[in-house]
């Protein structure tokens, strides 16, 4: 996998990039006929290495279907990571601040 190419696309748009997952599969995986589950925690995993992270944070296995990747260091990356952290805290019923997702019921879906 070399996302270099993506890396760089997502500096160049100030640490946010909206990109579908067919053009993220012709760089992970060219070879390959579709995208499996698998392969979308192996690509989650090679982002993660970089300093990225997406939303949503699990990635579609369908390739018409479109995911920002963020710079994990970023203040939205770090806004998500966050967030994240209070949906799965809220998905084990120990979210210390449950109410701010009763505020923003459909964003659960995107970050757990």
């Amino acid at each position: 996998m070399n996302f270099t190419v993506i890396a760089h696309a997502v500096e160049v748009d100030h640490g946010v990039k909206r990109l579908s997952m067919r053009f993220i599969k012709k760089y992970a995986a060219p070879e390959r006929q579709r995208l499996s589950a698998e392969l979308c925690a192996d690509i989650a995993k090679e982002f993660e290495r970089l300093g990225l992270l997406t939303l949503p944070r699990r990635l579609p296995t369908s390739e018409n279907e479109y995911v920002f990747v963020i710079e994990k260091d970023s203040p939205l990356g770090q806004a998500v990571a966050l967030a994240s952290s209070l949906a799965l805290l809220e998905k084990v019923g120990e979210n210390p601040m449950s109410w701010l997702l009763d505020n923003y019921p459909d964003i659960r879906s995107s970050l757990t």
